[in-house]
C-alpha cells in the first residue's frame, strides 16, 4: 500500500492501521517532512513529490492499493497554489499509478467542504459538489474528486471517494493548537447561539471507513460522506476542549448576521491589500463556526457497513490526552 501524506494527521493514522492490518505500507514523503514516526515504525519511504517523475514511478511500483491523503490545506491564498498540489499533483499520481499496472484500489480522501457553503440538514451524496463560491482548498478538493471520477469512467480506475467532515483526534497539530491558543487568551466567541451542528469526524472512524472501502470492490466509483454519525454543536466541541485543557469555557457570542457581514468585509479588505495571511474572519471560518453542517452517512452505513465506533466525547478525550503528552505547548 502506498500512502501519500503519510507524515500528516490522517495519513499517519492510515499507515498505522495498515501495519496493524498486515499491509506493507510505503510512503511518498518530502525531504523537509518530519519522518520520525515513519522511521520508528520502519516504513519504507520514497523521498520526492508529485512533480518528481522518478520518485512517483518508484512509489507506485508494485502497489495494489493507494490511499491518497496528501493535500495543500488552508483557508486563504491563491487558488492556483492549492490547484498545483491538489489537482495537478493528483493527475501525475494517477497517470503513474495507472501505468504501473498493479493497482487494485485507490482511495481519494476528499472533504464535506465540497458541498455548497450553506446550512445543511441531512444532505446526502445525491447533492453534487459545487465549483463556485469556495476557498482554494475546498474548490480544488472538488476539482480533485471530479478528476478521480473521470479516471474511473474513462480509464477504469478502481477508485472510491470518501468525504470526511471536520477531522479531530490525536496528532492534530493544526486546528487544535490554534484553538487552544485563542482559548488561553479568551478570544473565542460563538457565532450566534453556537448550537449549529459540526460535521465532526474522529480520525479513527475515518480510517475505519477507508479500510472498509479497500475491502469492498463494489464501492468503486462511489462517493461516501463520513462523520461520527452523532453530531455535536460548535458550542459542545469548543466547550469540551476548553474544559479538558483547563481553560474558561467561552460565553461570548457575535450575532450571526454581524459575523457574516464582518466576514465578507474582512475578506474584501484583505484581498485588496494583497494580504498573504487569512483574516480573522474568513469564509472558511464562518462555515466552521456559523453554519449548520449536518450530513447524512446512511449510504456509508448501508453500502460499507460503516458503524462509527468512537463517540465524540471519547474522541476529544483521546485527542486532548495526546496533545498534553506530546505537545511542547501543552
Amino acid at each position: 500500500m502506498l500512502v501519500t501524506g503519510a507524515t500528516g494527521f490522517v495519513g499517519s493514522h492510515v499507515v498505522q492501521r495498515a501495519i496493524e492490518a498486515g499491509y506493507s505500507p510505503r510512503a511518498l514523503v518530502r525531504e523537509s517532512s518530519n519522518r520520525a514516526l515513519l522511521d520508528e515504525w520502519g516504513v519504507e519511504q520514497v523521498v520526492g513529490d508529485f512533480f518528481d517523475h522518478d520518485a512517483l514511478k518508484k512509489a507506485v511500483d508494485g502497489v495494489s492499493a493507494i490511499v491518497h491523503c496528501a493535500a495543500k490545506v488552508g483557508d486563504w491564498g491563491p487558488i492556483d497554489d492549492y490547484r498545483a498540489v491538489n489537482v495537478r499533483g493528483l493527475e501525475h499520481l494517477l497517470v503513474e499509478a495507472e501505468a504501473a499496472g498493479s493497482l487494485e484500489r485507490f482511495i481519494q480522501v476528499s472533504s464535506l467542504g465540497v458541498y455548497e457553503g450553506r446550512d445543511h440538514h441531512g444532505t446526502d451524496e445525491s447533492e453534487p459538489a459545487t465549483l463556485t463560491g469556495m476557498d482554494g482548498y475546498t474548490l480544488t478538493k472538488a476539482e480533485a474528486e471530479r478528476l478521480v471520477l473521470e479516471h474511473v469512467r474513462d480509464n477504469s480506475l478502481p477508485a472510491t471517494v470518501v468525504r470526511p467532515g471536520f477531522i479531530y483526534g490525536p496528532r492534530d497539530q493544526t486546528v487544535l493548537p490554534r484553538l487552544l491558543e485563542r482559548l488561553k487568551i479568551g478570544q473565542v466567541k460563538f457565532f450566534g447561539s453556537g448550537d449549529q451542528l459540526l460535521n465532526n469526524t474522529y480520525v479513527g472512524n475515518l480510517v475505519d471507513a477507508i479500510f472498509l472501502c479497500l475491502e469492498k470492490p463494489e464501492t468503486i466509483g462511489e462517493v461516501f460522506n463520513i462523520t461520527d454519525g452523532q453530531l455535536v454543536s460548535k458550542k459542545h466541541y469548543i466547550s469540551s476542549v476548553a474544559e479538558l485543557a483547563g481553560y474558561p469555557v467561552p460565553t461570548g457570542s457575535v450575532p450571526l448576521g454581524v459575523a457574516r457581514f464582518l466576514t465578507k468585509a474582512s475578506e474584501r479588505v484583505y484581498r485588496l491589500l494583497g494580504k498573504k495571511e487569512a483574516p480573522l474572519l474568513s469564509n472558511a471560518r464562518f462555515k466552521f463556526l456559523g453554519l449548520n453542517l449536518d450530513f447524512s452517512i446512511e449510504k456509508a452505513r448501508r453500502q460499507l457497513g460503516y458503524d462509527p465506533q468512537v463517540t465524540f466525547d471519547e474522541g476529544v478525550r483521546r485527542m486532548m490526552e495526546w496533545y498534553k503528552t506530546n505537545s511542547d505547548a501543552a
